[in-house]
């Protein structure tokens, strides 16, 4: 199992983000600097069945959200998120159907050569996560080709999460630990999270999960333990600008304790 790294993207410090009219009514009128998370994870759901409501192949839907990639990266960027992370490829997803997941290498491979160049050419740092070991060689070289063109890109960080499981991680983090004779009272939270495939990511404020479901699907369980949920109807191949600031929007609105209590409570 490999850590790998991906794209970052920054932008300037004064940038903010204005709020579209939603339904007629502007959810956020403006939104700071200070309100925007720096670390957004996005579990891509729905591509199967925006498929299915056209009458095409789930290859088809994995296609068309491939395709909304780049256009959801130069949003979350352009309104000044640091980081993005993506889950694209789960390590149960080898349970699917075998021409489905034969599709879904391919549909990674072709993504690779079309998106790389011009995420590069926007400044955009590409990270890996995930067990790329599992993955084929010609797959493995292009991955490591894509992070090694993009690795003093800083503009953005995207974070590609494919073959990648978060019990798998932590079970990887614990094997390395014990092979690098790590005493166990040195084993603290931060110990964990240095041998953890994200290590050099700061853990994500805010998760979106496209689609529908609400549900975690085995992603990020230890780097997500304080961040905020929002939960989108809308499938990922048309996630777009206005689904993008209705969950920047919904998570200004939150109050982020981390455990403990806000001054003004009682």
């Amino acid at each position: 199992m490999s850590n790998r790294s991906g794209s970052t993207i920054t932008l300037p410090a004064s940038h903010a983000v204005i709020a579209p009219a939603i339904n007629g009514v502007h959810v956020a009128e403006s939104l700071t600097e200070a309100q925007i998370p720096e670390h957004v994870a996005v579990i891509m759901d729905g591509n199967g069945r925006w498929a299915a409501q056209r009458g095409l192949r789930p290859t088809d839907g994995h296609r068309a959200g491939t395709e909304n990639i780049r256009a959801a990266i130069e949003s979350f960027a352009e309104r000044g998120v640091r980081c993005l992370t993506l889950f694209a490829f789960s390590t149960e997803n080898w349970k699917r159907p075998r021409p489905e997941v034969r599709g879904l290498m391919r549909i990674l491979s072709s993504t690779i050569d079309r998106e790389v160049k011009p995420l590069h050419e926007a400044g955009v740092k590409l990270r890996y996560i995930g067990q790329i070991d599992a993955l084929n060689a010609s797959l493995r070289r292009k991955i490591d080709a894509a992070i090694e063109l993009t690795q003093h890109n800083n503009r953005m960080t995207v974070c590609v999460a494919f073959n990648y499981g978060a019990r798998a991680e932590l079970v990887d983090a614990v094997r390395r630990m014990v092979a690098d004779g790590v005493p166990s009272d040195d084993i603290t939270e931060r110990t964990i999270s240095d041998y953890l495939y994200t290590c050099e990511l700061p853990d994500p404020d805010l998760i979106i999960r496209t689609g529908g479901d609400q549900r975690i699907s085995n992603f990020l369980l230890w780097q997500a333990a304080y961040a905020e949920y929002v939960f989108s109807d809308t499938y990922w191949p048309d996630f777009g600008e206005r689904d993008v600031d209705q969950a920047l929007a919904e998570y200004a609105n939150r109050t982020r304790n981390f455990g403990g209590r806000p001054a003004h409570a009682e």
